[in-house]
């Protein structure tokens, strides 16, 4: 099997990426920063669209203290950045923001349902359907991004294709796991982790999101004890 939906998806990011880098100095800083803030507001109404649709509020409170505490003992967000600084070096940038722009892309490309649903969607019914949309979506969020955090936004299709294809495999061999439960909580917690991105590039917070990743795999273990 092929993954096609995510190789469709990190040409898209590539695209967008490359877009934005092209751009970036047509635009003034006062329309960079607004689009930017744009897009964190965006990004705060899809986070609250996805938590609101819980319906075990106690799976979620659960998961993100189990998933926080697990993510900083492995400290995954300093991870990301070493592998962002190393990349950064290879290339001889000299972007300040080029660490922060791979990881806040990874993650906002990564944790939203559509990834989720999208990849088992093409897996159980071979419906590309949710990651061709998904990838118009990121397309144009890479390309907002790139105009300010340049080309480390362009990288992130690595670990996006690669997490999408590992979840259309995934998806293949163990459909029967991922229950509609399941599925719903894990979708809320991967929308509080949008809402602190949002915060984030809103400047209201600053979060490791990457560090409360883990509080996704927690939603998926504990979803059929709290019902």
């Amino acid at each position: 099997m092929i993954p096609l939906g995510p190789l469709v998806n990190g040409a898209a990011i590539i695209v967008g990426g490359l877009l934005g880098l092209t751009l970036h100095g047509r635009f003034p800083d006062r329309v960079r920063i607004i689009m930017f803030q744009a897009l964190g507001l965006s990004i705060l109404l899809i986070g609250f669209k996805m938590a609101l649709v819980v319906t075990a509020p106690l799976v979620v409170v659960v998961s993100m203290l189990a998933g926080a505490v697990a993510g900083e003992l492995m400290d995954i967000e300093r991870a990301m950045a070493r592998v962002g600084d190393g990349l950064k070096a290879r290339l001889r940038s000299d972007n300040a923001l080029f660490t922060d722009g791979l990881v806040t892309a990874s993650v906002i490309f990564c944790t939203g349902t559509m990834a989720i649903l999208g990849s088992f969607d093409e897996a159980l019914r071979a419906d590309h359907t949710l990651l061709f949309a998904k990838a118009a979506l990121d397309g144009s969020v890479a390309l907002i991004l790139a105009t300010t955090h340049g080309f480390g936004v362009l990288l992130s299709f690595i670990p996006v294709t690669l997490y999408e294809g590992a979840l259309v495999y995934l998806g293949a061999a163990g459909h029967d796991y991922f229950t509609p439960d399941r599925l719903t909580q894990l979708s809320a917690v991967g929308g509080l982790l949008i809402v602190a991105i949002g915060c984030n590039m809103l400047g209201l917070l600053k979060i490791k999101t990457a560090n409360l990743l883990p509080s996704m795999v927690f939603a998926v273990i504990l979803a059929p004890f709290f019902q």
